[in-house]
């Protein structure tokens, strides 16, 4: 009945209505009005005497006022509903839905099945059969089938990290309905334009009689779309649908850790598609971005991964010439010029290319450029290949010297010949070679070939069967231009002509910037491979994104990703983006390429309605029938009240005006009890409220909480363990804390608790988003948390073998909270020196670490102070070290669980870890303030 305008609820109530008649006769008749008379016996008796009186009957107003209040009551209990929504499905042939369930529905997945739903009910009203495709799956099955199966479909689809794919669906369609076109098309649209375009022209193809087209919220569309470290920092650009009004977002640039360590603002202007953020941090803290997250958009498109590609090199560069008085002709002139926007350059102070060398390495650069620098020093060949065979990157350039080194140096890429070719001049037979196109294999494969570059004088390659594998580039007559080698983990490049125009003038063209940058991008930064391997590979799936924009380890079904030189890896369902190789190199595929930009849907089909995800919405009427008929049973009331002389009384007392007066309060009564039946009722959750002695009790004793879980084992080592932590605190300090005590976290009042542990289990059932909400009010209000995985894993370092399951489920549990950044205890914190020096915080395990909130950065110097604090208390703590294990004792004191492994002492440096966490949490960050002590005495005067 989804399909009619007006509908109730519970049909069946409405057969009281023929009762009604029967309601008419029984309400026509009313008690006799009773008369005043005055007091003259005869005038009584002669009332007494006469015959007996039947009941007048009620005034026909009155009756049909009652009439109301019943059919009233009638309708409200058989609850009518007003459905706006209209099926206007065509009947001409099936219902074709055509979903996108792309990065970009995620926020308004729900309310996109909401409508999906709806229509596919339409269908079944008119028993029409359904055609369902998603834009984002691998094989689309698009054969009509009834609307249960369409449901069944409907409810196991999800969100993915990819573009929507529109083609492939639409064809998909076209080829299971044989030709003959759809009843209806409805297309719930992203909004976002396919990379090939023309989604409407193909919609149009299918020639459906009718075309819906409904869309979600275009403001949760924004992707990060490239990021450049620059000289001064790291450029990030971002891409929306073109929205009116102007909006801010905040760019995160995180570390492997997911901890945020720089940040810029993303500010769209009216109308503007595209923005820029500048993150702005040291060259050595930018190599540590790992990622980068739009704040608040969870999202595939708020997530860009970085690789090796992103992080910038810091390159050191040594020329044969110390002195140059044109710097024009400089053999370093042209590379700074290349390598500046794209690399940190250092140059030596000392002459010596010796010590020269040896300063540059110091620095530990990712490559070194070598300008027309012939023979080292002997004791500069050792530093070199130390340097290359740890994964550096010798980038040579030829010039007189090396053409005159010996044939034998070792940091050539090929076995050079003696001496230099000359193309050019009086004595020369031969004209200047241009350039040969670019190999396939070569990373400057993709480069247009410059037609204006000629090269006068080379070093020359002896002819060896590898020769060919070892160019990168060729002149235009097969001799090399461009060789390189691989030595260990580094790499030797050499361009066998020189830096400078005097052999070409390829260093003054556009191509000697691209050929450079392409070169170090091969290099390593930070000890990561890089992204861009010299040849074709094929990497497997590493860490791939989700359509919330969370990095996991579940590769599921996706393909190695095919890499060739000079191509950027591109998306696709066989290849979502991610990160693709291995924990030692990996290459970035993120949703969108490099300069991407999200564009909106464009044209229209005649006749094509455009309509929301929320559409109109049923509404029931109850509330205003039940408030009618409340009104008239008042007003029915007060009229018989007043015709039985019940207000007569009144009248006599305080006249006509105190009875209007009692008349306008009864009927103001009954207003209110009018808007009380109309307005929606609130239910508000009241939390169990302990009484005033247990109040009084958890004020005066300090008690360690634990969560109920509702696992008994679990519960009771919880238990127990708080238990010996309580008898170990009475023993060794001051504080003498009472019995454990567990907490329901659905009722329980929190705040008597400084911390409560939570032992993470996932067999437990999953907390509710108000349990979530109350710990997290809280966490806020100053209260902490030990979340306790009971694994020896660490809850936040990603793993190879993947995540637990109890980690996965405190993952599961803070995904809706705002959760601090975290890092390990520091060994200056408050935590190690809280009442015992400790360096580590072990449970049952000792593996795992103590994750804390984050301390703030501070650039004041703090070596005059003893240790860390940061401002107030961490509101969560995370280990997986099992300290509730390590704690247990039976009724006789005796440990419950040994430690892993066996070792007492283990046990009590537990202890001395749960005593430290309960005098942080009491204290606070007392001990960093000792440090204002002297200061403190000197006012004093002491």
């Amino acid at each position: 009945m989804s399909g009619l305008a007006f509908l109730f609820t519970n049909p069946a109530i409405l057969a009281a209505l023929v009762a009604l008649p029967v309601i008419w006769w029984l309400l026509r008749m009313t008690p006799p009005r009773p008369s005043a008379e005055v007091f003259p016996p005869l005038r009584i008796l002669a009332s007494v005497m006469k015959r007996e009186e039947t009941p007048a009957q009620s005034p026909w107003w009155l009756t049909l006022l009652r009439m109301l209040m019943a059919a009233a009551l009638i309708l409200a209990i058989a609850d009518p509903v007003i459905n706006p929504r209209q099926n206007t499905l065509s009947s001409a042939g099936p219902l074709a839905l055509v979903i996108d369930n792309s990065w970009a529905t995620v926020s308004d997945w729900n309310q996109r099945v909401e409508a999906a739903g709806a229509l596919i009910d339409d269908a079944e009203a008119k028993e029409l059969p359904v055609s369902i495709v998603f834009t984002t799956d691998r094989q689309h099955d698009a054969t009509p089938a009834s609307a249960a199966a369409a449901r069944d479909r409907l409810a196991a689809a999800q969100p993915q990290p990819l573009p929507a794919d529109r083609e492939r669906a639409l064809a998909a369609i076209k080829a299971a309905l044989a030709g003959s076109p759809p009843g209806t098309l409805a297309f719930l649209s992203d909004g976002i334009e396919a990379s090939n375009g023309g989604t409407m022209q193909q919609i149009a193809e299918l020639g459906a009689t009718n075309v819906r087209r409904v869309e979600g919220n275009a403001e949760s569309a924004i992707a990060l779309t490239a990021a450049t470290n620059e000289n001064d920092g790291m450029r990030v650009t971002a891409s929306r649908l073109p929205l009116g009004e102007p909006r801010a977002y905040y760019v995160l640039a995180r570390d492997i850790r997911g901890t945020a360590i720089a940040e810029g603002e993303l500010r769209f202007a009216t109308g503007a598609t595209t923005a820029d953020a500048l993150l702005k941090a040291p060259f050595e803290l930018r190599n540590d971005f790992a990622r980068l997250t739009i704040e608040g958009q969870a999202t595939a498109g708020g997530l860009h991964l970085l690789d090796d590609g992103n992080r910038r090199r810091r390159v050191a560069l040594l020329s044969g010439e110390v002195h140059q008085s044109q710097p024009l002709l400089s053999p370093l002139y042209y590379i700074k010029r290349a390598l500046e926007p794209h690399a940190d350059l250092i140059e030596p102070r000392e002459e010596a290319v010796g010590k020269a060398i040896a300063e540059l390495l110091a620095q530990n650069p990712s490559i070194l450029v070598m300008a027309d620098v012939g023979r080292l020093p002997d004791e500069s060949y050792p530093l070199v290949t130390r340097w290359l065979e740890n994964g550096g990157m010798l980038v040579r350039f030829a010039g007189p010297r090396l053409a005159g080194a010996p044939a034998d140096d070792p940091l050539v890429p090929v076995v050079l010949r003696q001496g230099e070719r000359t193309l050019d001049g009086a004595l020369s037979w031969s004209e200047p070679q241009p350039l040969a196109d670019y190999p396939s294999s070569s990373p400057f494969a993709g480069l247009e070939r410059p037609r204006d570059v000629l090269v006068k004088r080379q070093v020359l390659a002896q002819p060896t069967p590898d020769l060919t594998e070892r160019t990168w580039a060729n002149l235009a007559d097969g001799t090399p231009l461009v060789t390189t080698a691989e030595r260990g983990r580094g790499r030797i490049v050499l361009f066998h002509v020189s830096a400078d125009p005097n052999w070409s003038n390829l260093p003054i063209s556009g191509s000697f910037v691209d050929m450079l940058r392409r070169s170090i991008q091969l290099s390593r930064a930070g000890g990561v491979a890089g992204d861009q391997p010299s040849k074709a590979q094929t990497l497997p799936p590493y860490r791939l994104v989700s359509a919330r924009g969370e990095l996991t380890g579940d590769t599921g079904s996706a393909r190695p990703l095919e890499i060739a030189p000079g191509i950027a890896p591109t998306v696709s369902a066989d290849t979502p983006p991610g990160l693709y190789g291995s924990e030692e190199g990996f290459v970035a595929n993120n949703l969108l390429p490099d300069g991407g930009k999200l564009t909106p849907i464009t044209g229209n089909l005649v006749g094509a309605r455009a309509e929301g995800l929320e559409g109109a919405r049923p509404f029931s009427i109850r509330p205003y029938l039940f408030g009618l008929a409340l009104a008239l049973f008042v007003l029915d009331t007060l009229i018989v009240l007043y015709m039985a002389g019940g207000l007569a009384g009144l009248r006599r007392r305080a006249g006509r005006g105190a009875a209007t007066a009692a008349l306008v309060a009864t009927l103001g009564l009954a207003t209110l009890g009018l808007v009380a039946a109309l307005a929606p009722a609130i239910a508000h959750a009241q939390d169990s409220q302990p009484s005033d002695e247990q109040t009084l009790q958890r004020l005066d004793t300090t008690h360690l909480a634990y969560v109920i879980t509702g696992e008994q084992e679990v519960d009771r080592l919880s238990e127990q363990g708080l238990i010996g932590l309580s008898n170990y605190l009475t023993y060794r300090t001051a504080l003498e804390p009472g019995a454990p005590v567990g907490v329901d976290l659905e009722q329980d009042e929190l705040a008597f608790y400084p911390i409560i542990y939570w032992p993470v289990s996932a067999t437990a059932p999953m907390p509710s988003s108000r349990v979530m909400s109350r710990i997290d009010a809280y966490m806020r209000n100053g209260g902490t948390v030990l979340f306790d995985t009971r694994d020896q894993f660490s809850s936040l370092t990603p793993s190879d073998a993947g995540d637990s399951p109890n980690v996965q489920r405190l993952q599961a549990m803070l995904s809706g909270l705002d959760i601090p950044p975290l890092e390990p205890v520091p060994s200056d914190h408050v935590l190690t020196k809280a009442f015992y020096l400790l360096s580590n915080f072990p449970g049952r395990y000792a593996e795992s670490q103590l994750w804390v909130e984050a301390a703030p950065n501070d650039d004041e110097d703090r070596s005059n102070r003893p240790v860390r604090g940061g401002d107030g208390v961490t509101p969560i703590m995370i280990t997986g070290n099992d300290f509730a294990g390590a704690w247990a004792v039976d009724v006789n004191g005796a440990p419950l669980l040994p430690t892993v492994p066996p070792d007492e002492m283990q046990r009590e440096y537990a202890y001395r870890a749960g005593v430290n966490i309960m005098m942080y949490m009491l204290t606070g960050n007392y001990k960093a303030d000792q440090v204002h002590v002297p200061d403190l005495l000197q006012r004093l005067g002491q």
